[in-house]
């Protein structure tokens, strides 16, 4: 039961960032690092604001627990914090421009490539095990994505880039386990406010005026920023990195369908057929969890019975 709360933090992490879409496209007519400002910048207002007033008594015994640490141990936790942060901030700067200059489309394919490259980078890194049927859907998602990106060089490009920055921070943050999460997840965006703020003066457009703008922004910032990022760090405590990147599959299958059914951007049978094989996969690499859930219903039915 534990493990099976840590795998709907993920799902629904991912779940939630499938419909991100929805509200970014509105704001396709402001500058991708204008978005990206005030996105960073009104989260650490809010993030702080919770810390303090809700949360104080969780930073004094971080404090104390960062305080005990060994040396090499609290170098390793401020590198993987800020290293995250970095990774963190690159993804969502050419995620938005991805999104609202290329295409959903590419947006959608960079979510397809990343559970491969974090499967690698963390059997690689974190020597992180998986079963012979979880290497055979690795296999089945990667003839999905070789399909996705015939005659689409440019997406598999930018997706590509975009798919190694959330890698390279879920494996980074699975090794960064000492500390409460919501504050790592704290620590790492003001820091990435910190980087951006002397870019903003100069790289930044006139204040938006507009209502419109700064609704969508909130919405973008509660329900697309810090709750699925902390459902994020949360699930990384209780199981792999590469089970967590599987997850992410959720994404552009969410984003697929509203790209065919909401935004009516073109599919042809090939990439129908990718998007299938991914499903596919998604169903083979959790098949253990999905199955042992299928076992204990039967189970607990007939003892209420």
């Amino acid at each position: 039961m534990k493990l099976t709360r840590y795998y709907l933090a993920a799902f629904f992490a991912f779940f939630i960032w499938g419909f991100f879409s929805l509200v970014l496209k509105p704001l396709r007519n402001y500058a991708s690092l204008d978005i990206l400002f005030y996105r960073v910048f009104f989260s650490v207002i809010i993030m702080i604001l919770i810390n303090l007033v809700f949360r104080r008594k969780v930073i004094w015994q971080n404090w104390n627990l960062f305080k005990q640490m060994p040396q090499k141990e609290k170098k390793s936790t401020v590198a993987l914090t800020l290293g995250g942060a970095f990774f963190l901030i690159s993804n969502w700067f050419i995620f938005i421009f991805v999104m609202n200059h290329i295409s959903v489309k590419a947006a959608s394919l960079a979510y397809l490539i990343c559970p491969i490259l974090t499967t690698v980078f963390a059997f690689y890194m974190l020597k992180e095990r998986l079963s012979r049927g979880q290497w055979t859907a690795v296999m089945i998602s990667v003839l999905g994505c070789v399909l996705l990106s015939f005659n689409h060089f440019l997406d598999m490009f930018f997706s590509m880039v975009v798919a190694t920055t959330y890698a390279l921070y879920l494996v980074s943050q699975r090794k960064n386990s000492g500390l409460d999460k919501f504050l790592v997840l704290t620590i790492q965006l003001v820091f990435t406010a910190i980087i951006l703020l002397p870019f903003y003066p100069k790289y930044s457009g006139a204040i938006p005026t507009e209502p419109f703008f700064y609704t969508y922004l909130l919405i973008i910032v509660v329900f697309f920023t810090i709750i699925p990022l902390f459902l994020n760090l949360y699930a990384l405590k209780g199981i792999n990195s590469s089970t967590v990147g599987i997850m992410i599959y959720m994404n552009p299958i969410i984003n697929f369908l509203l790209a065919i059914f909401y935004f009516n951007e073109n599919f042809n049978l090939i990439q129908l057929c990718s998007y299938f094989l991914i499903f596919v996969s998604i169903v083979i690499f959790n098949a253990r969890l999905l199955f042992s859930i299928k076992l204990k219903f039967p189970r607990s039915q007939k003892q209420v019975l």
